[in-house]
């Protein structure tokens, strides 16, 4: 065979190397063997072919004649290159100076192709051993050196041809394991090299997205911390590098679909991706699909983010409500310096805010956080229009829909603070399901299928446009930078203004009791393991589920709601029974779980995929059926959340389409 190489590279010496020079060379390379594991016949090989070239550099007649040959093959302008013959019997040998002489690619190509028919060796014999051996080696030196040439997928490559061969050969099963680990190691620079490409390199770039999914997976999440190579102070730099090669879109499927697996990480940077989409696109459905998606996250500290995405619904008024009830003592002092107008300090921030954590970090998103042509545009808008017009129809009895006085409990939810917020998961998540919404369709699947606006009180626009033309240009000045704080999930977003804790007491004012109350749960609680097992947690959800049942029917629960549920929860509840009473209805609600799957835990959150039958029946006080909901299976994500060593149940939202 012929090996792609000359006698100086083969010995390792330089065309100006004199005879003394050559000499010691050829010693220290034959007492530098390698130990890999190659037989005595490959090694012997090998030193007699660093033999022979260092007997021809070193005699000055046969070395001059090989230089005019060398010579003569540069000047060529046909390609020629130079090549030494060796015999077969070397040929394993000859493999190994070459790999040795840095040309490992050649040499796996090489050894591949020798234990391909006709010419694999006899099955068993050290020849097939050896350059099997080889073959591993030679390809963990060619995917090194495509690694140190930043060209990740071709290192990839190579280490699968590599695995390939050796598992076909069935041998060299300690190599196999090297490439294996190597091509591991080797999987977030792949998704950094196939997500970096051009955008019209669509089949790269998908590949990409399969492999980050395929790497979050054996992470175990991105809040996961199974694999033990890549830490998690290393996966954080690495993973806000690749969100700017991904656009707006994928991230959102990225991330909605890593939500909805349970992820409080995933659930905050969809809701961010959403935003920067509506904005850019100035689709405002996209930003109430982040803001309905944020707030059921269960996740402490986002009151101030939920407001900015208020305010760009145009709900101005809770925009105000959920800044002051978020921003700490520094925040609001920032705000006070932006204007004496509550609105135009609310626009200051949250022109601050899109500019500096939300419209940054996405591949095809280039727009000023200008909220001037937010306003102005003609779908926004239209939007919000539509959305004063269905709250006109749906709350005309607004002040009759208050909810009843609370009494003072203790807060239910410390660790992480209950928010009452208007604009519940109940609400649409799309401009296209609110257009369907129709005067008479006021039934309420509650944890059900359908989405709808009644039995909650939205805040009306209260004359957004006037009070916009009373602000100063949008370009206020931001002045002295809100306080940077990370995120209590590890730091997965750059800046975050400080919150104070905010602790809402729950309701205990519940209706009398019109139908006897249900008998006692065997489960006690509140639960208050600190490490509550599935069952546990499923007994929970079923007593609140119970519970509630109890309460739509006009009965009163058996056990205290503040044992089971936030207040949050309570209060929606509350107003849903309060709505039935005064249409003089009552609603039958039928659940039985059938699934239940913790799939994300912490010591103060747990979230858990529900898979549930639903039906429901609503009838007027003369017993005439109203609505009904036929029995269906739903799948639901439930999130639990500890305060004072008791657990309860924190927020819902569905997990696939039902």
């Amino acid at each position: 065979m012929e090996l792609p190489i000359d006698h100086f590279r083969l010995l390792g010496v330089n065309a100006s190397s004199d005879r003394q020079s050559v000499l010691r060379t050829l010693q220290q390379r034959l007492d530098r063997a390698p130990d890999q594991g190659f037989t005595q016949d490959t090694l012997q090989a090998r030193a007699e072919l660093l033999e022979a070239s260092a007997d021809l550099l070193s005699d000055e007649t046969r070395r001059q004649a090989y230089e005019r040959e060398l010579t003569a093959i540069a000047d060529n302008a046909n390609g020629s290159i130079a090549a030494l013959e060796i015999p077969p019997s070397r040929e394993v040998g000859g493999l190994l100076l070459l790999m040795e002489a840095g040309q490992a690619q050649e040499a796996f190509d090489s050894a591949a192709r020798g234990l391909q028919p006709p010419q694999a060796p006899a099955l068993g014999s050290s020849r097939e051993a050896d350059l099997t051996l080889l073959a591993g080696l030679a390809c963990q030196g060619t995917a090194r050196d495509y690694r140190d040439q930043r060209r990740y997928e071709a290192a990839a490559l190579t280490l699968q041809q590599g695995l390939q061969l050796l598992q076909r050969m069935g041998q060299q099963a300690e190599q196999r394991r090297k490439l294996e680990q190597d091509l591991k190691e080797l999987l977030p620079y792949r998704v950094l090299d196939l997500i970096s490409r051009d955008l019209s390199a669509s089949g790269s770039r998908q590949q990409g997205i399969a492999l980050l999914e395929q790497l979050v997976q054996q992470r175990g999440g991105l809040e996961g911390h199974a694999d033990l190579t890549f830490p998690q102070s290393e996966f954080q730099p690495f993973f806000k590098q690749i969100r700017q090669f991904l656009t707006a879109q994928e991230q959102v499927e990225l991330f909605s679909r890593w939500g909805d697996a349970g992820s409080a990480t995933a659930d905050f940077l969809a809701s961010f991706a959403l935003t920067a989409s509506g904005f850019s696109q100035r689709k405002p459905e996209r930003i109430l699909e982040a803001y309905e998606r944020l707030k059921n996250s269960g996740q402490p500290g986002i009151e101030v983010f939920l407001s900015c995405q208020q305010l760009l619904l145009g709900q101005v008024d809770e925009a105000e409500r959920l800044f002051d009830l978020g921003a700490d003592a520094a925040l609001k002092q920032w705000a006070l310096e932006q204007g004496d107008d509550p609105l135009a300090r609310l626009c200051a921030y949250c022109r601050d805010w899109l500019t500096r954590e939300v419209l940054e970090g996405f591949r095809d998103i280039d727009v000023d956080a200008n909220l001037d042509a937010w306003f102005a545009d003609r779908d926004v808008q239209a939007y919000i229009d539509q959305q004063d017009r269905i709250r006109g129809r749906q709350f005309s009895a607004k002040t009759s829909l208050e909810t009843p006085a609370t009494a003072e409990t203790s807060s239910p939810f410390g660790d992480w603070p209950s928010f009452d917020l208007s604009g519940s998961s109940d609400s649409p998540t799309s401009f296209e399901s609110l257009e369907q919404e129709s005067e008479d369709d006021d039934d309420e699947l509650w944890d059900g299928p359908r989405w709808r606006f009644s039995d909650l009180q939205w805040p009306q626009l209260g004359g957004l446009n006037e009070r916009l033309q009373a602000l100063p240009s949008w370009g206020l000045p931001v002045g002295a930078a809100v306080a940077a704080l990370v995120l209590g999930f590890g730091g997965w977003m750059a800046l975050k203004p400080r919150v104070s804790e905010v602790e809402t007491a729950a309701s205990s004012a519940l209706v009398q009791p019109e139908t006897p109350a249900p008998a006692p749960l065997e489960a006690p609680f509140p639960l208050k393991a600190p490490d509550p097992s599935a069952g546990q947690l499923q007994g929970l959800l079923e007593a609140w589920l119970t519970e509630k049942a109890a309460v739509l029917a006009g009965g009163a629960p058996s056990e205290s709601l503040a044992d089971l549920a936030s207040s949050d929860q309570i209060q929606r509840l509350q107003r849903q029974s309060q709505a039935n009473r005064q249409r003089g209805a009552t609603e039958t609600v039928k659940t039985t779980i059938t699934g239940f799957k913790v799939s994300d835990r912490s010591p103060v959150r747990i979230a858990a995929q529900v898979v549930l039958t639903y039906s429901d029946e609503r009838k007027s006080s003369t017993g005439q059926v109203l609505s009904r909901t036929p029995e269906m299976t739903l799948r639901n994500t439930y999130i639990f959340g500890r305060r004072n060593g008791s657990w309860q149940l924190v927020a819902y939202k569905p997990t696939a389409k039902n």
